[in-house]
């Protein structure tokens, strides 16, 4: 299969270098890295490893979202749509 996608990512400097040196001590470019990520994406259908919410204020809007009293849940986006009127 020939490689001819590409991606484009902006990321902090220090995070690249650090990330990149760790990467050719176990032998792997940067594209290697990426294309091993993607896979490992396609193969779970999601994030091949767990995250993690550890912002406290995050934690307590998702509690605050708990609490659906009076909110109308839609089974889909077509349905919520519909029922909007949109």
């Amino acid at each position: 299969m020939s490689k001819c996608g590409y991606i484009r990512a902006r990321v902090e400097p220090k995070l690249k270098e650090d990330v990149e040196g760790l990467l050719a001590t176990i032998g792997l470019s940067p594209s290697q890295a990426i294309t091993l990520f993607y896979t490992q994406i396609k193969l779970n259908k999601g994030i091949p490893f767990p995250i993690k919410i550890s912002n406290e204020v995050t934690l307590e809007a998702l509690k605050d979202s708990e609490n659906t009293k009076g909110l109308t849940r839609y089974k889909s986006a077509k349905d919520m749509f519909k029922g909007l009127g949109v």
